[in-house]
């Protein structure tokens, strides 16, 4: 009897355990989703996604937006269609947004290295990062190696299968972020040494160049860092131990991993002329502005090179002329 009851206790606890990751887990997907949104909805209002930086910002938030979905529809559940759907849309998600951090960091080498602007890539970027996640995506259906995965469904106890669509990659693509990163930063530091006492044109306009496309984006890639370190470590001690989970591991995992969107949506809040924007006055305006008759309303856009196309829209809004058309 007695034993009987100490394994009803160790179940009932390691139930409530797991209860408390999954909520965890949610709440912290749901200010992540809200914070994507924020940030989706800023951009589209203040049109800043004419700027190729922040079209960039925009796809990385699209793809947070859905994987926090994932995050919040994660529960422990049984091997079902449900289960493997559940699976497959995390494993999708969670590609996406790796690849456009890596995009991210990948057009950031070259502004600041090469001094070089990446926009004609843009389909090629859109191509890889959605389509080759979503390819990888669909082998672990292959055999049927989606279903429970702890406290959630994902990819089942399957070492193998882990590794190779997902931890795999993972490693590989954070390595070299955190070497590309470190590298852009030395480089930025460099320059700005070289810059100071001096003053000519093209110099002044590389520097702007640098100031309004690499500003946006320089902290992207340092949250994906952030965000993936307990996990990565979580699996790891799962490896090692497939039987003796650490629970203040799989806490801190549960917690790190959905966090993107919200820490998304702090960096983007860092830009302190959006936040500046973010007024009743400054929003009606912008909203009046998407809810103008398009007829009415004929634009001139001014022509800019090469090292002025990434100006900050509000500059590019002032510059263009909104001419009423005579009736």
């Amino acid at each position: 009897m007695a034993i009987t009851d100490q394994l009803r206790y160790k179940k009932n606890s390691c139930s409530e355990t797991k209860d408390i990751v999954i909520q965890a887990r949610q709440v912290i997907a749901v200010f992540s989703l809200v914070g994507c949104l924020f940030v989706i909805f800023v951009i589209w209002l203040f049109k800043k996604y004419i700027v190729f930086a922040q079209r960039l910002i925009l796809y990385l938030c699209i793809g947070a937006c859905m994987d926090s979905i994932a995050y919040i529809m994660g529960d422990m559940r049984p091997d079902s269609p449900l289960c493997n759907f559940e699976g497959w849309f995390l494993q999708y998600f969670d590609g996406t947004v790796l690849l456009w951090v890596l995009v991210i960091t990948i057009n950031l080498y070259f502004n600041v290295v090469k001094e070089r602007v990446t926009e004609k890539f843009e389909w090629v970027y859109h191509a890889v990062c959605w389509i080759v996640p979503l390819l990888i995506s669909f082998l672990p259906f292959i055999g049927d190696h989606y279903g429970p995965a702890g406290a959630w469904c994902w990819i089942i106890e399957n070492w193998r299968w882990r590794l190779g669509v997902w931890y795999g990659p993972l490693f590989i693509i954070i390595i070299f972020l955190f070497v590309v990163y470190t590298y852009i930063f030395i480089v930025l530091k460099r320059k700005a040494s070289t810059w100071e006492g001096m003053y000519n044109p093209d110099i002044e306009r590389n520097q702007r160049l640098l100031k309004e496309d690499i500003k946006p984006l320089k902290f992207y890639p340092f949250v994906y860092l952030l965000v993936s370190i307990f996990p990565l470590i979580n699996r790891i001690q799962n490896a090692i131990s497939p039987h003796n989970h650490v629970f203040a591991l799989v806490l801190l995992a549960s917690i790190f991993a959905p966090l993107h969107g919200a820490l998304i949506a702090v960096v983007f809040g860092m830009d302190i002329e959006t936040i500046k924007r973010l007024t009743p006055r400054q929003i009606m305006v912008a909203v009046m502005a998407h809810r103008a008759p398009k007829t009415q309303l004929q634009a001139y856009p001014v022509e800019v090179n090469i090292t002025d196309q990434n100006i900050d829209e509000s500059q590019t809004t002032e510059e263009s002329a909104a001419i009423p058309i005579p009736k």
